[in-house]
């Protein structure tokens, strides 16, 4: 048992030491002051053994299901206890870390036979999982001398999404057009994406290609395949949560502004009715979702982008896209969020994401420094500065020359600002479908 002075258990501590300086002249009063320490002291421990402990209340938390950044969010609590007096209590959570690892200090008065409902407001810090639930307390004892300290097991596990806010703002005011363009007719490679709708009488000036030998053979006449142009694609994400997206801009990690770009592009394809898919990986894949269409498959992406966690680790290209070769063999927009240094140390990436083609049509998003092009664009005033414009234009010719490497394999590449990679690829998606690129 872990017992705590109360406040009036400090105040009549330091009453009593002001008895000491009268034993100068009155020599008794340290042997009264001596049984009054004694007393005062044997107070605090039994009003320590009689305060009650964490098995005496019952607590009901009620949060919400997931969270988001950039929003505050109500927590709610419901006390209660079987004693017959009044319970004065501090309460110390641990929150799941996402969410701050430490709620606010509480106090809170717990009525005999009546359950107290709590509520508090907090607002996450960061994206991620997390767990959390321990619940310290210190209940007061019955003479207001201790509180005895205990402990309340009861664990959860909190998801922060992104912030989502503009997401719907982004993609709305132009969502009637854009439904429009893409249910146009797509212009596609003969073969590649058309879902079969019947048969009928080939006719003349009909390609041959479409005559359906085994139909001809039983009919003892010419029978074409017929196709619908398929209007749902496939778009999957591929996340690279390496150390290439560790470092921060302006604070913030790159992997974030990746994550936001990707939430951005997962609501857009699927207000366009295509399957959306995700691939978060770095030296070993941290989490798969296979495309799918509607909310749910929106939500399963929403959660696998919540989860993703940069580390400082060499990421595993051939073992990702082996990976997701195996699992989705359709034809998709194949999107690499990633970031590339020079041609030498993105070697793997730039052979890799070439390897893509031809059975999906890949775009790689990389997201510059402004901090290293600010940098090789200052006009320097001493040889210190001198040297570091020369590292930082060596730095971002070598990038562009891997960057040119990957355009000429046949990759797509959308090198943007952390700032406005959300509108840049959303932008680019609408134009790739306008285009029946896919």
């Amino acid at each position: 048992m872990k017992a705590v002075p109360s406040r009036v258990w400090l105040w009549g501590a330091a009453a009593l030491a002001l008895i000491a300086p009268a034993g100068i002249w009155w020599p008794d009063a340290l042997t009264h002051l001596l049984v009054l320490d004694i007393v005062w002291v044997t107070g605090f421990l039994v009003d320590a053994v009689a305060a009650p402990g964490a098995e005496a209340l019952h607590v009901r938390r009620e949060a919400p299901i997931a969270f988001s950044l950039g929003r505050r969010f109500v927590i709610g609590y419901t006390w209660g206890h079987d004693r017959r007096r009044r319970l004065a209590v501090k309460v110390k959570e641990q929150l799941p870390d996402p969410l701050g690892r430490v709620a606010p200090l509480r106090e809170l008065e717990l009525p005999p036979g009546l359950e107290v409902e709590e509520r508090f407001e907090l607002e996450p810090v960061r994206r991620g999982v997390g767990a959390g639930g321990t619940i310290d307390l210190r209940i007061l004892g019955p003479l207001g001398l201790a509180w005895r300290q205990s402990r309340i097991v009861a664990p959860w596990t909190a998801t922060v999404y992104p912030n989502l806010r503009g997401i719907w703002l982004r993609a709305l005011p132009i969502q009637a057009i854009r439904r429009r363009e893409a249910g146009l007719r797509s212009v596609r490679h003969r073969g590649e994406g058309r879902l079969f709708e019947g048969l009928r009488e080939w006719v003349p000036g009909d390609d041959t290609r479409i005559i359906d030998w085994k139909a001809t053979a039983r009919r003892g006449k010419p029978i074409a395949r017929q196709y619908e142009d398929e209007r749902r694609q496939q778009v999957m994400l591929l996340v690279d949560a390496g150390r290439l997206l560790t470092a921060e801009v302006d604070g913030v990690p790159r992997l974030e502004s990746v994550i936001q770009a990707a939430l951005h592009l997962a609501y857009a394809a699927s207000e366009h009715d295509d399957d959306v898919g995700l691939l978060v990986f770095a030296d070993t894949i941290q989490r798969y979702v296979a495309p799918g269409r509607g909310r749910r498959a929106l939500r399963a992406v929403l959660e696998g982008l919540a989860a993703a966690e940069g580390r400082l680790v060499e990421s595993d290209y051939p073992a990702a896209l082996r990976y997701l070769a195996a699992r989705s063999r359709r034809r998709a927009l194949t999107v690499l969020f990633t970031d590339v240094i020079d041609r030498t140390a993105s070697e793997a990436l730039v052979a890799q994401a070439a390897t893509l083609r031809p059975r999906h049509l890949p775009l790689a998003v990389t997201l510059r420094d402004p901090a290293m092009e600010a940098l090789a664009s200052v006009r320097p005033t001493d040889p210190a500065q001198a040297f570091e414009r020369a590292a930082a234009e060596e730095l971002l010719g070598a990038r562009e020359a891997a960057l040119a490497e990957m355009r000429a394999r046949g990759v797509m590449v959308l090198d943007v600002l952390p700032g406005v990679a959300s509108v840049a690829l959303v932008e680019r998606y609408h134009l790739l479908k306008r285009k029946g690129a896919l």
